[in-house]
């Protein structure tokens, strides 16, 4: 249990949510849980531990970002803006 609750937080983000309604806390717990899940299924079928998983995620995603941005910046409009400050 302990190994249970270290890692849902630390893995998660299950320690993040700032909503007061407990509806909402609910649905962030289920949705913690369920990421907790399928992260340890996928560990047992490549033989890897949850941080490993996590971690490549998070690196194949940032790689796709910078590679192609969901959010394109300009910026020639940001230097604009900063000279006029």
């Amino acid at each position: 249990i302990e190994e249970f609750h270290r890692e849902i937080k630390q893995l998660t983000g299950l320690e993040e949510c700032q909503c007061r309604r407990a509806r909402i806390q609910k649905n962030h717990i289920a949705c913690a849980m369920l990421v907790w899940n399928y992260l340890k299924i996928q560990g047992r079928k490549i033989g890897k531990t949850i941080y490993q998983i996590k971690n490549k995620l998070l690196s194949n995603y940032l790689i796709n970002e910078i590679k192609y941005p969901a959010i394109k910046f300009k910026i020639l409009l940001i230097l604009e803006l900063r000279n006029e400050v």
